[in-house]
């Protein structure tokens, strides 16, 4: 079996790593099974992509599609150009993809109208706000996926009610945590640890990126105002995107305890969400993350494609406003964490279960 792995932006690279791992073990065992890894080029800022191959030991791309940025449009356009002559010169049996990027989507496009099969780790979730390009990337991708591998019994449902086929719908846990499990003895101080006095417990990450919260400047600044003044003494560590400090520009900002860092390795970045106090965020995938490692999660958001999180883990949905976050997060100040638990089969094996099945199949 020959698969070719589509790599496009950061989550991408954290999720691929154990599948590598899985086929690996699989060819040292004597399978028949081999792959070749794409990456698309998506995110192309060292310490968006390359810093995560070196971290998580994947070996270098074999093709860099180099698309770079662009809007939704001339992105996807540009990986589906560069992904056809990609296969065309190497044929494979199976395309896989994983996550919701344009990568994702596009890629998967490209493989089906060759007629080779697609595999869609992390198929299913479904967040129900059309206004995320992630959330139509996620429908587009699963419409043509022949194989899909899900997080949850919920994601399985999701597939079910859009017609996949039951026999082809497997839950097999959560590769992101996957790697988790792997480098949790590997995870490092970042090197302004001892400069900004970091102890465990005594800060508090804050991560934005999406854009109802980034891309207009003056709510930007309201909201970063707000975060600052709710904390108490706590300080709050904010390894701010290109993109959001591209926003930010000159601004004078008066904040006292917000310190900006460059955005974080993956073994660094773990560190500092393991040993912090809570979360701020409005990614989806770190708040998988602290639920694993029973962080605190405050997610900015109107929704998520991980009610899991929420249900079981360490998750709560506060919106988009500061004022909802301050409410939220006081009641917290004074009444402390709630119960949580890690979801079913976030066991750190979905990698070994999805190589399996694939192998089964062939």
């Amino acid at each position: 079996m020959k698969i070719t792995i589509v790599a496009g932006a950061r989550p991408n690279f954290i999720k691929i790593a154990p599948i590598i791992k899985a086929i690996e073990k699989k060819q040292h065992d004597g399978a028949d099974i081999s792959y070749r890894l794409v990456h698309t080029g998506q995110h192309y800022d060292k310490n968006l992509s390359d810093t995560f191959f070196e971290e998580l030991n994947i070996p270098h791309p074999n093709a860099n599609l180099e698309v770079k940025s662009g809007s939704q449009s001339v992105q996807t356009a540009a990986i589906m150009i560069a992904f056809e002559q990609e296969l065309l010169e190497n044929p494979c049996d199976l395309v896989l993809v994983v996550g919701d990027v344009n990568s994702t989507m596009a890629c998967a496009i490209v493989a089906k109208k060759l007629n080779i099969e697609v595999t869609h780790v992390e198929a299913g979730i479904r967040s129900g706000d059309m206004t995320m390009p992630e959330e139509i990337n996620r429908i587009v991708t699963d419409s043509i996926t022949d194989y899909f591998f899900t997080t949850s019994t919920w994601a399985g449902e999701n597939l079910l009610k859009y017609g996949a086929d039951p026999s082809a719908v497997h839950f097999v846990g959560n590769v992101m945590i996957d790697t988790l499990y792997q480098n949790l003895n590997r995870i490092s101080q970042p090197s302004f640890w001892t400069e900004y006095k970091l102890e465990q417990g005594n800060y508090i990450i804050l991560t934005l990126h999406r854009p109802a919260n980034v891309d207009e400047e003056k709510s930007l600044i309201h909201l970063l105002e707000g975060i600052d003044k709710m904390v108490g003494d706590k300080k709050i560590i904010f390894p701010i995107h290109p993109r959001t400090k591209a926003i930010l520009g000159e601004t004078n900002l008066e904040l006292k305890n917000i310190l900006f860092v460059e955005p974080q390795g993956y073994l660094n970045f773990m560190y500092l969400i393991k040993n912090s106090f809570a979360v701020i965020t409005d990614s989806g995938g770190i708040s998988e993350e602290t639920t694993v490692l029973g962080i605190p999660c405050f997610t900015m958001r109107n929704n998520t494609e991980r009610p899991e999180t929420q249900s079981i883990g360490t998750n709560t949905l506060v919106g988009t406003s500061i004022e909802n976050l301050e409410r939220i997060f006081g009641e917290f100040l004074v009444n402390g964490p709630r119960e949580a638990g890690i979801p079913e089969l976030w066991d750190g094996k979905a990698s070994e279960r999805i190589i399996d099945i694939l192998l089964a199949k062939k």
